[in-house]
């Protein structure tokens, strides 16, 4: 299968790639938990996000295929030179669903690590473009391209089994799955940094 072409975000693509996400988040279970009314979910995740993708573009990497049907965000840890985004920006588009989803931030900060990774944000593909690569091939760029040359691990957490068992074949490892109070199960994954080659000079 050839590799679509990829290129990453600009600015000027934050709220197409809103847009997108937001539609995405319309079924997805732990989405639903925190902003159970289906307006006020597309309201708060539009703001959300738009925030969340404009500070990765700057910040981190988005990748996207040619024709925006899918999209990857990736966030840097730590972000050299960028302070990341805080519960004033989180309340911010929230409104009365904050308390939720400050519960899900403390169930994963013991999951996030305090060492240098990238963290696989958001992996979406249009519905009606699936199962033709884009999701592996978004992923396999950013791999060998960005974090296999710094050695870096990969942590994520995914919302759906399905989303799981995808990722575990694309050397994702699953660890213990987390259950939000009251709320759906949550799958924490990390994939293991590779080891920078050592070079060396003849001379």
């Amino acid at each position: 299968m050839i590799a679509p072409p990829i290129r990453p975000a600009q600015a000027g693509d934050v709220a197409t790639i809103a847009a997108l996400l937001t539609d995405a988040v319309a079924t997805d279970p732990v989405a639903q938990w925190l902003v159970p009314d289906p307006v006020e979910r597309q309201h708060v995740y539009h703001g959300l996000l738009a925030m969340e993708i404009d500070h990765a573009v700057e910040w981190g990497h988005v990748d996207v295929t040619l024709d925006m049907t899918a999209v990857a965000v990736w966030q840097h840890h730590p972000p050299a030179g960028a302070a990341p985004l805080s519960d004033y920006h989180l309340s911010t588009f929230t409104g009365r669903a904050l308390p939720r989803f400050q519960q899900l931030h403390t169930l994963l900060r013991p999951y996030r690590s305090g060492a240098p990774h990238h963290w696989l944000a958001w992996l979406h593909v249009r519905p009606q473009a699936r199962r033709k690569g884009l999701g592996r091939a978004l992923l396999a760029h950013h791999h060998h391209q960005r974090a296999d040359q710094l050695g870096y691990p990969i942590d994520t957490v995914t919302t759906t089994g399905m989303v799981r068992d995808f990722l575990t074949g694309q050397s994702y490892h699953a660890g213990t799955p987390l259950r939000l109070n009251g709320g759906p199960q949550l799958w924490p994954l990390r994939r293991a940094g590779r080891p920078v080659p050592l070079t060396t000079m003849a001379g």
